[in-house]
């Protein structure tokens, strides 16, 4: 099976701009292409991770890799996929968050002589001149086509800023740019992307008279619709600081039934025919899946190492009830104590295990909160200095979310 039919196996690919000229492409190794990274943190996440995962497959198959970081379009700020406007960042902040990338992504892709290029559009959408660009780019856009597309039209009712209206404009001029300069022929991309990627290529047949192409990639969604990676506490972080190795395993190993084995299909470099076998699986089988997808995912992270550590950690903690080794923890001050004590709800919150204390009232009210082994029963429940002392408690969420909070000394 070429890459092409194993993206498309896979469930990676949802659209396409021209599928046999893309598949030659990819198929023969023949793709210069590009996915762009906005450095809108100070570390990727789960929402970039497929995109990594696709440039790994496709450089592999021999196709070269143009990482491009928006150390330029990450002045503006994308809309697609947002309800307001993005919040300004410092040149300072977003240079720095662009070296944070480069970092993480060496773990996936293979830089150096003839190999995958980074390229920050910061170096040539800076320079541009205002009235060229109108003039000569400008010129190529339709101001009604752009507003049917979902990026835009979602931001209507709340109001679109001209700022962010022109996002389509350099995204499509980075396009244009690479392919000029470095024989990029392919853009991939997040599916909510589409608009501004159609931009791109529509861009490059307009000024040069060239085809290039465009192709989005599935959005990772759970069977309820909604996108993955997030937790109570915020995003799932590449970042080892910002999610430890523990937590990135556990995230994976929590995943609904419904939803593992595509997940272990779209993320993990498992032969398909392994991953075939599966999909036979139920009951206590789809619990073996799970290990086996937050196994090889933390792998591609985090290494074997850390990845053979929080896979331990884990069994540990459901054998146990109490292993508190690599555990997630919270340093707890004097100031998070009132009176030398702190309630269950304001803990749970500053423990980062729910968003906010009305989900932590009703997580207490079901029964689905443990403290040291023990239920707890009311919410008016505290916890005192003395016994957030030494190795603190143990909180349990649920029955796979386990937490350690302790007072610092």
């Amino acid at each position: 099976m070429q890459i092409y039919e194993e993206l498309k196996a896979r469930g990676l690919i949802a659209q396409v701009t021209d599928e046999e000229e893309i598949r030659e492409l990819v198929n023969t190794g023949k793709a210069t292409f590009y996915i762009g990274f906005d450095p809108t943190a100070d570390s990727l996440h789960v929402g970039h991770f497929m995109a990594l995962c696709l440039m790994k497959r496709l450089q592999m198959a021999g196709n070269r890799p143009v990482v491009l970081v928006g150390g330029g379009t990450g002045y503006i700020g994308d809309p697609s996929g947002r309800t307001d406007m993005r919040s300004m960042m410092t040149p300072e902040t977003i240079q720095h968050n662009c070296d944070c990338f480069k970092k993480q992504m060496e773990r996936f892709i293979d830089f150096g002589e003839g190999k995958a290029i980074m390229v920050n559009n910061a170096d040539w959408l800076l320079k541009l001149n205002y009235i060229d660009l109108l003039r000569d780019v400008g010129a190529c856009f339709s101001v009604n086509n752009m507003l049917r597309a979902e990026c835009y039209k979602q931001r209507m009712e709340k109001g679109l800023s001209f700022l962010e209206f022109n996002y389509m404009i350099m995204q499509s001029y980075d396009f244009y740019h690479l392919f000029q300069e470095y024989g990029c022929n392919m853009q991939f991309g997040g599916d909510d992307q589409w608009s501004n990627m159609l931009g791109g290529t529509e861009l490059i047949r307009r000024k040069l008279g060239k085809d290039a192409y465009a192709m989005t990639i599935t959005l990772l969604m759970n069977s309820e619709g909604k996108k993955m990676g997030k937790t109570a506490s915020g995003a799932v972080w590449l970042d080892p600081q910002k999610t430890s190795p523990y937590e990135f395993y556990q995230y994976w190993r929590n995943v609904g039934d419904a939803d593992v084995l595509k997940c272990i299909r779209m993320l993990t470099f498992l032969p398909l025919e392994e991953i075939d076998k599966m999909d036979a699986w139920e009951g206590a089988q789809l619990n073996t899946a799970k290990e086996i997808l937050a196994y090889e995912l933390t792998k591609l992270v985090h290494g074997e190492e850390e990845a053979n550590k929080a896979q331990e950690v884990a069994r540990g903690l459901f054998a146990k009830g109490g292993d508190t080794a690599n555990m997630p923890s919270t340093a707890l001050s004097a100031e998070d104590l009132t009176d030398g004590s702190i309630g269950i709800l304001d803990l749970m919150l500053r423990c980062g295990l729910v968003p906010s204390k009305g989900e932590a009232r009703r997580l207490v009210q079901q029964g689905g909160v443990e403290v040291a082994g023990e239920k707890v029963k009311e919410i008016s429940a505290a916890f005192t200095a003395e016994q957030l002392s030494g190795e603190g408690l143990v909180i349990k969420k649920g029955k796979k979310v386990f937490h350690r909070a302790y007072l610092a000394s």
